[in-house]
């Protein structure tokens, strides 16, 4: 396999799946929910089957999948207005990623990476001949929003924001969009804005899109994913927003690229989603965030901010070793006391350490108790 830029997270996120499974242990380590899909999306995928073609989709995607998305985003707190042409059916977020950044980039082209972040985002830049500038988010997980206006050159073209953030749990509210529009609204710079974990906001925070911002979605990307809505992410569906004329250049490359998306899949999303609470699975996975979080205290780990969304806790572990890196902490961990995690380390770059690991906690509930009950018996 070839080692794209000195990039091969990927191996190591599997890597500690494996050593989580071979060592018997209980697994906090991906962001895989291992519950039970409602049961009525099963069965609009089990009716699909007798009421579609089976023939591909359109390029932009099942239009009642598409008229269903306006309307559910209209009904949110922060409703979204949009127009069928904002709307793109994608088989996947990092498809989305992948192809926004090929609509956009020329060679040498520079992106903002905001570290910690998804291993999928520096690799997509540099497959589309782009370069990557990391920026490192303050030490309590926060932006310096002088230091990040110091990365902007005359090569920078895009800027990748991820909130809910994966893995600091961090949200970016209505001045944070602003203060990052006055960055860059004076230079062609576009936004690739991943907020798939936008249901998962806790504690009364809303969701606040990048989209609602009237200057910056004329620029932006924005990028959701039905597997994280529904905890169904083998579906691979996901949809993308973004200005007409934007998606009619992310169009010209997503023909020649994977043209449609799932069409079963789509018509059972379509369905579904004209009866889905997003409240209900918000609910359940702040539960589980609270379970987490109050269990965590009886053992030495520490948690410093409780996560404001998505699927993940960040915690701080030099209580207990003050020597170990957080790779070997994470290994430590998982080996020996029987509870896997991701060190932080791996959502950076060039980051050789941290005081940080990620747990997730999109579990059943009696793993989650588990594991933190043998933590608290064994730390």
């Amino acid at each position: 396999m070839v080692e794209i830029y000195g990039f091969n997270h990927y191996s190591f996120f599997t890597e500690m799946s494996e050593l989580s499974r071979k060592h018997g242990s209980f697994d906090l380590s991906l962001g895989l929910p291992d519950f039970e899909i409602d049961s009525r999306l099963r069965y609009y995928l089990k009716e699909s089957a007798d009421c579609i073609t089976h023939s591909y989709e359109s390029l932009e995607g099942n239009s009642l999948l598409i008229d269903n998305i306006i309307k559910f985003n209209a009904k949110r707190k922060n409703s979204i207005v949009i127009k069928k042409e904002e709307v793109n059916i994608v088989p996947c977020s990092t498809f989305a990623l992948y192809t926004s950044l090929k609509s956009i980039l020329n060679q040498g082209d520079e992106v903002i990476v905001i570290q910690p972040s998804y291993y999928t985002y520096a690799p997509s830049i540099v497959l589309n001949g782009g370069v990557p500038v990391y920026y490192d988010l303050e030490y309590n997980f926060t932006i310096n929003w002088d230091k990040l206006q110091r990365c902007i050159s005359s090569r920078t073209k895009a800027i990748i924001v991820n909130s809910p953030q994966n893995p600091t749990g961090k949200i970016w509210n209505q001045n944070d969009w602003n203060q990052l529009y006055e960055l860059i609204k004076n230079h062609e710079i576009y936004l690739i804005s991943e907020e798939i974990y936008d249901i998962y906001c806790y504690d009364d925070i809303e969701h606040y899109s990048s989209f609602l911002h009237p200057d910056l979605r004329k620029r932006t990307f924005c990028i959701f994913s039905f597997g994280k809505m529904f905890h169904a992410t083998g579906w691979k569906v996901s949809y993308l927003l973004a200005a007409e004329d934007l998606l009619k250049n992310f169009r010209s490359y997503q023909q020649y690229i994977s043209f449609s998306t799932n069409a079963p899949a789509q018509y059972a999303v379509a369905k579904y989603l004209e009866i889905f609470d997003p409240e209900e699975n918000r609910k359940v996975m702040e539960n589980k965030r609270d379970i987490f979080n109050e269990l965590i205290q009886y053992t030495p780990l520490q948690v410093e901010q409780k996560a404001q969304g998505s699927f993940f806790q960040i915690v701080n572990f030099r209580n207990i070793s003050k020597t170990m890196s957080d790779v070997e902490f994470s290994k430590w961990l998982t080996i020996e006391k029987k509870v896997s995690c991701l060190p932080v380390s791996a959502f950076y770059h060039a980051k050789t350490n941290s005081d940080y690991i990620r747990f997730s906690f999109a579990k059943k509930d009696d793993l989650i108790i588990d594991a933190l009950e043998y933590l608290r018996k064994n730390l």
